[in-house]
């Protein structure tokens, strides 16, 4: 198939709806190399784009838990993987990459399907991502130095960095793919071994990964996929003595839980990546109104607004505050939103009827409290028995609602305004989140200033949700600690020995 025939089918719907009857689900939980049904227990997973049930999943408990985790504990312990030379793991690494690569339609159409984002995004940023993921660390895992500090001229140190051991890391929803590989590619390139668990409503893409993970020539054990839900498989998993490491990205609530499992349990470390309600603000001298208007619509429906950064509190001084939100109203109403399997969509169905009534909620909490709502706020008819919204926002918002404190995971966004740099730091630091937020400004020093002062993992400045894997990504107070992408991430899955040697 030339490029030109690859393009123009890339954009053609009946050619993905074609493509997604004729699709081909991994539903078995992948343990040691090999598909694995478990106790015979399954779940439905349930697809937002039209309410079908897309397969019938095994579904994983404690006994499935243990399986996987004690593959990986044997991979570790005994198997080649920790003893390969760095090298090695990084070219297993490498043909992951190209694998995901190679299958890429099908798994961009999976992850649609099962989350309900347009197709194009699983295929331009999602899978994208994976690909980039996996090839960097595995470009990356021969590269890493250990350190000889000067001491006594008498003694030799030696500071090594040596795998981890078994990390357990428990994925959302919103991006399954992507975020997987933020945890399993750092993890893997280190020498640790994987046992992954992905949410109960987008397990069909993990699943994939795993086999492909094997076809790579990864040892048998050293990425496993469970499939099952957070209170059974989750909490297994948290609470196992033999998982070394636990890294996690989701709710603060769920983010609790797994602090709760390792101090019941061994101890493990817990890495957490978790909610957000980010502020991006806009000052009058931003280099680009228009430009800023555009950032923030896209960021906040870009995902279905399902996203930990989405930039959700929009601070706009108030001299400039008509003219933004006005830009900001008119680009909401403009947004294609449809079926995910649609090139022409811009933006698909919310993760599921729970999700839908739960923002719906936040946005009858908005109306309640005296909020305006400028555009959107109801439920569309898209297609039959799916999950969509209009996109929404409101302004005249205040600090003390509901939609300016709650993390609300949906296409909402809250306007605030502000007349000095003083109050918009209070308001922007005034939530129990850190995760990111922005700055639109042409002076210098305002910029600067404004950085140091919000608190938050990642500050954006005339531009939002950019970088790439050479930084990292997390959060300050809850939402969360630890890093991934960039060398940082492997902090989280290797231990620091010290070697003093008397010459």
């Amino acid at each position: 198939m030339t490029a030109d025939h690859e393009e123009r089918r890339l954009d053609d719907r009946a050619a993905w709806v074609r493509r997604a009857e004729g699709l081909a689900l991994a539903t078995q939980h992948r343990v040691a190399g090999k598909d694995e049904a478990g106790s015979g227990a399954a779940f439905p997973v349930v697809s937002p784009r039209d309410g079908r049930v897309l397969a019938t999943v095994a579904d994983g408990g404690a006994a499935e838990i243990d399986l996987a985790v004690g593959a990986a504990r044997t991979a570790f312990d005994a198997g080649p993987w920790p003893r390969l030379a760095p090298a090695e793991r990084g070219r297993a690494l490498l043909r992951l990459a190209d694998l995901v690569e190679e299958h890429r339609n099908d798994l961009a159409l999976t992850v649609s399907l099962e989350n309900g984002k347009p197709v194009t995004e699983s295929y331009g940023v999602e899978l994208r991502a994976v690909a980039q993921t996996f090839r960097w660390y595995g470009q990356l895992a021969d590269k890493l130095h250990d350190t000889a500090p000067h001491t006594d001229p008498g003694a030799f140190a030696l500071v090594s960095r040596e795998p981890a051991g078994v990390v357990g890391a428990v994925v959302p929803w919103n991006f399954p793919l992507s975020l997987a590989a933020w945890k399993v590619a750092p993890a893997l390139a280190a020498g640790c071994a994987c046992v992954l668990k992905p949410s109960e409503l987008t397990p069909l893409s993990a699943l994939a990964l795993g086999r492909l993970a094997d076809e790579a020539g990864l040892p048998a054990g050293v990425l496993n996929v469970v499939a099952g839900d957070g209170p059974t498989a989750g909490r297994a998993l948290g609470s196992h003595p033999d998982v070394d490491v636990l890294a996690f990205t989701g709710s603060t609530a769920v983010g609790r839980h797994f602090l709760r499992y390792a101090a019941d349990s061994n101890l493990k470390r817990v890495w957490l990546e978790l909610g957000g309600k980010s502020p991006n603000l806009v000052l009058p001298d931003a280099p680009d109104l228009e430009a800023a208007a555009s950032a923030a619509a896209a960021g906040i429906f870009f995902n279905q607004g399902e996203m930990c950064t989405a930039p959700s509190r929009l601070l706009v001084h108030a001299s400039v505050a008509d003219q933004v939100v006005e830009s900001v109203v008119a680009r909401a109403r403009a947004l294609r939103v449809g079926d995910p399997l649609d090139p022409a969509t811009e933006m698909g169905a919310v993760a599921g009827e729970a999700r839908l009534a739960t923002v719906l909620g936040h946005i009858a909490s908005g109306r309640a409290a005296g909020a305006r709502l400028r555009t959107g706020g109801e439920r569309l008819a898209r297609v039959p028995g799916g999950t969509y919204l209009e996109p929404t926002v409101f302004d005249r918002v205040t600090p003390d609602m509901r939609l300016s404190r709650e993390e609300i995971f949906g296409p909402v966004l809250s306007v605030l305004t502000f007349e000095t740099l003083d109050e918009a730091v209070r308001v922007a630091n005034d939530t129990e989140y850190g995760l990111a937020a922005a700055v639109w400004s042409s002076d210098l020093t305002t910029v600067h200033r404004l950085s140091r002062a919000l608190r938050a993992g990642t500050v954006w400045v005339n531009c939002y949700e950019e970088g790439d894997l050479t930084v990292p990504f997390g959060g300050y107070k809850q939402s969360g600690n630890g890093r991934d992408k960039s060398v940082h991430a492997l902090e989280k899955y290797t231990e620091l020995k010290t070697t003093w040697i008397r010459l």
